[in-house]
């Protein structure tokens, strides 16, 4: 797909700051440091639309990426990351489920998971969540670049039996680094937008 356009539209803390355009939504969730906004700027083919951080749980609201005047990518916050107070990380947690369950624009939903561990308990409560509130589901294995390629099969494996990945549900390798996975990523991803 080219990317024409695409413009941070407003990083939102409650439904009454959603973009109310009614264009399709693809929300991406992943534990911090996962390169969730690594993974937006290769798909639109920009260097920093989505700013990166060397600093885990930096995405504390839900940004909305429109994309084309089309679509938007709506960047979750990242789970998993300790050093987040309690109660801020039940904030997280309110105003994730209240967009999950009650966005009727969202129509799939991307979660990214470090190719070179297997996915964390997180991961895996992320996944049944968003099966809970039935999202189709596109999993991401970030890092491609830096697992061998020997080895790549090995990883893909343990990820999808570590997930319970349900059959129309696809998992697709990906490289921030080098691209690699963003036009499958883009194909499967083309059927919601």
């Amino acid at each position: 797909m080219k990317v024409n356009q695409a413009e941070i539209v407003i990083s939102a803390v409650s439904k009454q700051q959603y973009p109310n355009e009614g264009f399709p939504e693809i929300a991406l969730a992943g534990r911090s440091n996962v390169g969730k906004s690594s993974f937006i700027n290769r798909m639109i083919q920009r260097k920093n639309l989505a700013r990166t951080s060397s600093k885990p749980g930096k995405t504390q609201t839900l940004n909305f990426y429109k994309i084309n005047e089309s679509f938007y990518f709506v960047d979750v916050p990242g789970y998993g990351y300790a050093k987040v107070s309690k109660t801020e990380r039940e904030k997280w947690g309110r105003m994730m489920e209240e967009y999950f369950q009650e966005r009727d624009t969202l129509k799939a939903t991307v979660l990214l998971i470090d190719m070179r561990h297997p996915p964390t308990e997180d991961d895996i409560i992320m996944y049944d969540f968003l099966k809970h509130f039935d999202s189709p589901v596109l999993v991401i294995a970030t890092k491609l670049d830096k697992v061998k390629k020997g080895k790549r099969d090995q990883h893909i494996k343990i990820i999808k039996e570590e997930l319970e990945l349900e059959e129309e549900d696809h998992l697709i390798p990906f490289s921030a680094e080098t691209g690699e996975g963003k036009d499958q990523a883009w194909k499967h991803l083309r059927q919601y937008i």
